[in-house]
């Protein structure tokens, strides 16, 4: 079982934990300080663990051409790409305010820092954790420095080979023991043949001292649980008020009704996971009085006769008598008395009995 790392104050993942739902509100709020608010809430009553934002310092993120980019889709909340992106952008202040807010209704707080100076910010803001999105997973300069920071970080993998997670888990390791990866596909809204869960299982015994989870961009729940069922202790979804609203994440995300049961889900599902210790359980024991079979006699069997397997039969019997298991155990054993066709066998009429202790 992979180690736990405390994520949060007070909050750890890995190991038995449950597993740590992240609400990607990322920039579904549509610039919108309110409808951000509105969203943080949305993931507190939902159940989720974490709101988690998208924070950039757009002249350290892109180039001035990629800035100065025409940006024509439908999506598009300016003429340039610059322009859209300062729309979606919160300021300091407001980072500040979304975090009071959040800490104010007693859910976690966190943003993925998309370059160097937002996680300066970030770090600046105290937030529990890093996120590391996709797009930096394989920017070493900046991992190795968001690492010294101390925080522990969820990385992500969208993007990435095997080889380069390889090259991450060797360079964040040494500087910084607790992260975690997540298992992702880079496409919105992501088709089920391109999520490839199976990725968590590599990864759980490529990194078998790390937790691992899930990040999705699926349309529904059922992937995201399925991946909790192979082992995720970290699921991250984007999420949105309404999903007919103008941006690309939107189709992607989760609506209110579909976070709430998707949280519902996962903890179902930890506690279907229950023991690997196979064994009557007392909630089967109903059903074991009720139908649960016995060795019963085939024949009629004369005392001090030898039992042979033709003698006997199985079948739900009254009284209860040997279980069927016990079947081959009592071929070679004496009877003490007649046992008539179709009667149970029970320990009183084998000779020399010794009850067998099941280990």
């Amino acid at each position: 079982m992979a180690r736990e790392i405390e994520l949060c104050p007070g909050r750890r993942v890995g190991g038995d934990q449950p597993c740590f739902i992240i609400a990607e509100i990322g920039q579904n709020h549509q610039g919108d300080l309110d409808i951000a608010k509105r969203m943080i809430r949305m993931a507190k009553e939902c159940g989720a663990d974490c709101a988690k934002f998208q924070k950039s310092e757009l002249e350290y993120k892109f180039n001035k051409k990629a800035l100065e980019r025409p940006y024509t889709s439908k999506h598009s909340w300016g003429k340039t790409y610059g322009e859209h992106k300062r729309h979606l952008e919160f300021s300091h202040d407001q980072y500040r305010e979304l975090k009071k807010y959040a800490e104010e209704i007693g859910i976690f707080f966190t943003a993925s820092g998309m370059d160097e100076m937002a996680v300066e910010f970030l770090h600046e803001l105290d937030v529990p954790f890093f996120k590391v999105g996709s797009g930096d997973t394989n920017n070493f300069p900046y991992l190795e420095k968001t690492a010294k920071k101390g925080r522990p970080m969820v990385i992500s993998s969208g993007m990435q080979s095997m080889n380069t997670m390889h090259q991450v888990y060797q360079i964040v390791k040494p500087i910084n023991p607790n992260f975690c990866f997540l298992q992702c596909t880079s496409a919105y809204p992501l088709q089920p043949e391109d999520v490839n869960l199976r990725v968590i299982s590599a990864y759980q015994s490529a990194f078998p001292d790390i937790p691992i989870g899930y990040s999705g961009h699926e349309t529904g729940i059922a992937i995201s649980v399925a991946a909790v069922a192979m082992g995720a202790k970290v699921v991250e979804r984007h999420v949105t008020l309404d999903k007919t609203w103008k941006g690309s994440d939107h189709q992607a995300s989760l609506e209110p009704d579909e976070l709430m049961e998707l949280v519902k889900a996962i903890r179902t599902v930890e506690k279907a996971m229950g023991s690997p210790i196979k064994q009557l359980l007392p909630c089967e024991m109903a059903c074991n009085e009720k139908l649960g079979k016995s060795v019963v006699a085939k024949v009629a069997i004369p005392e001090g006769a030898i039992l042979t397997l033709d003698m006997l039969t199985v079948k739900v019997g009254e009284p209860k008598g040997f279980s069927p298991e016990s079947i081959f155990d009592l071929v070679g054993q004496k009877v003490k008395k007649n046992i008539e066709e179709d009667e149970t066998i029970t320990e009183q009429v084998v000779e020399n009995h010794v009850k067998k202790v099941k280990c």
